[in-house]
């Protein structure tokens, strides 16, 4: 099993790994960073397993994925 780690505070809401994440759990916050933007957030319903897809597709770097 793998850890979503997500700088909430740099993400601009892309979504593009919303849209990358093979096991979809990533998914876009209802609440606000100190920019004012709606920033991604790691849904815990699922397992992630590691793929790395989000972390690599973030134009910003905001997404650490940790094995555990």
């Amino acid at each position: 099993m793998a850890k979503i780690i997500i700088n909430q505070d740099r993400c601009k809401g892309c979504l593009l790994c919303v849209n990358f994440c093979p096991k979809g759990l990533i998914k876009k916050s209802v609440k606000l960073n100190k920019q004012g933007l709606n920033f991604v957030e790691h849904d815990l319903s699922g397992e992630c397993i590691g793929c790395m897809q989000c972390a690599v597709i973030c134009p910003d770097c905001c997404i650490q994925v940790y094995e555990e």
